[in-house]
């Protein structure tokens, strides 16, 4: 665990500055033998106290370090401007693990996309973890959060895009350093950290978990190490988890007469376990039929062929409902999209089965 290293490095500088002052002390103490009378004397005391000292650090300051990464401080709700402020100065890791974050809401997104550059820029590694829109848990958040209105998909597909055109702005070496994962799990937890301390709270039922105490620990406290492992179970289970990247297009093979044309990636939505795909990118006739793995998860995970169906009134899932699924991941187009929805090719019997969270009951956001 990370903590090891954290204590490691604080153990040598313990034993590294008692090295130190036992280091002057053995000056002070030969330089009493060489000398006579008071001088003498003098650095005989001085070294024999600075004996002590070095002993008495290299004893107390572990056991003082310790009781200060126990120490559990408590803030009533979350400050979002003190988070940023904290971002600036960080420069070996942020990680946020939430349903959606209030701080790429309206009011502090520049503030906090500055923040991150800024951490990026020192050397950090970001890692932001957020609820899949489209899994059951989602849904089932903005069923707790009812009364206070809140269509939680929405809010991080909001998330998202923004994630996304900020992602592309930056230079390739900063955005090796940034990592966006979307995870489809009951959520439990809220993490917000910087370096080595961080706010967390539990996610309440019908309230804002910005709006319930959070607790700012040390990350190599018990609270860090738990949360630690929650976000690395999470982070690294990959049929759970999407990279930003899968999440915002996926890969069509353009087929034609059963032969392979062209790899393109495209826009896509999921609504009520249908796929929607955006073909602008090219056009779509005849017996034209496609391969692509969806939803597209596991990397490996084999693709399945699709044709393509242009949207009618008789639809399940109407086209109005898809046209605001779009934008709310993509945003407004300029009329220009053409949505078809991905359905088994003639001959062949397939009903698309809707993405569920993992068993568990929902706590979410």
């Amino acid at each position: 665990m990370p903590g090891w290293a954290g204590r490691g490095g604080r153990q040598r500088r313990a034993f590294g500055v008692g090295g130190a002052l036992l280091g002057i002390a053995v000056v002070m103490l030969l330089g009493a033998w060489r000398s006579s009378g008071f001088l003498s004397d003098l650095l005989l005391n001085l070294g024999a106290s600075v004996v002590l000292a070095a002993i008495s650090y290299v004893i107390f300051d572990p056991l003082f370090e310790e009781a200060r990464r126990a120490r559990v401080q408590e803030h009533l709700s979350f400050d979002q401007q003190a988070f940023v402020t904290r971002l600036h100065r960080s420069g070996r890791r942020v990680r946020i693990l939430d349903t959606w974050t209030i701080l790429l809401e309206q009011r502090h997104r520049e503030e906090t996309l500055a923040g991150i550059r800024a951490a990026l820029a020192n050397g950090a590694q970001v890692q932001l973890l957020l609820l899949d829109p489209d899994c059951t848990a989602a849904q089932q958040r903005s069923e707790e959060l009812e009364r206070q209105r809140v269509d939680v998909p929405r809010q991080i597909r909001t998330n998202l895009r923004h994630l996304a055109a900020f992602t592309d702005a930056l230079d390739g070496r900063l955005r090796r350093r940034l990592q966006v994962r979307l995870y489809d799990a009951s959520p439990s937890i809220q993490l917000y950290q910087w370096d080595g301390r961080a706010l967390i709270s539990f996610f309440p039922i019908g309230k804002l978990s910005f709006n319930v105490p959070q607790l700012e620990v040390d990350m190599d406290s018990p609270w860090g190490g738990f949360v630690h492992a929650r976000f690395e179970e999470l982070w690294e289970h990959e049929q759970a988890t999407l990279n930003l990247e899968r999440y915002w297009s996926v890969t069509l093979t353009l087929r034609h007469d059963d032969s392979d044309v062209v790899e393109v990636r495209v826009p896509y939505v999921t609504v009520d376990g249908q796929h929607f795909v955006d073909c602008r990118g090219f056009r779509v006739t005849g017996p034209l039929t496609v391969r692509a793995v969806l939803p597209p998860r596991a990397p490996g995970a084999a693709p399945a062929v699709f044709a393509l169906a242009e949207p009618t009134d008789g639809d399940q899932t109407p086209a109005e409902v898809v046209k605001r699924h779009f934008d709310q991941k993509y945003g407004h187009d300029d009329g220009a999209r053409a949505a078809y929805r991905l359905v088994p090719p003639p001959g062949v019997s397939r009903t698309p089965e809707p993405r569920s969270a993992t068993a568990g009951d929902n706590h979410g956001r």
